[in-house]
């Protein structure tokens, strides 16, 4: 059973693992993490999530000009590969996840799924591939 009010993600999964600071996983934005729940439940599936909250001490945030999607509790990295990636992203843009970052190559395949606002700090809609 999950700690958090999103009854497929706890909140251990959703913190920062940059080790360096105090992350509890609460600093995700709740609306973004109700639309990953509904994402989850119309997936009908465990979604394994690689990266979620990243403080700007992260190394994946801290070579950054400006603070990414993760910083700022409205993304998160899904493991997936081939036709399960598909279907995901299927599901997700219909939810409104408005950035979506590909990577299918090599072991660590996944989906980075996150929402901006148009107009807003970062490109969106963007999609992008790694």
């Amino acid at each position: 059973m999950s700690d958090s009010p999103w009854a497929n993600f706890a909140y251990s999964e959703l913190r920062c693992t940059c080790g360096h600071c105090d992350s509890t996983g609460h600093e995700m934005e709740p609306a973004f993490m109700a639309r990953l729940q509904r994402l989850r439940e119309a997936y009908g599936q465990p979604m394994q999530l690689t990266s979620a909250y990243r403080c700007a001490r992260h190394p994946s945030e801290a070579g950054k000009v400006a603070p990414g999607d993760h910083f700022d509790g409205r993304a998160v990295d899904v493991r997936c590969r081939g036709a399960e990636a598909l279907t995901l992203l299927r599901l997700a843009l219909p939810l409104g996840f408005n950035r979506v970052g590909i990577h299918q190559k090599g072991d660590a395949r996944f989906l980075h799924l996150g929402l901006a606002s148009v107009g807003g700090r970062l490109p969106s809609p963007a999609i992008w591939s790694y």
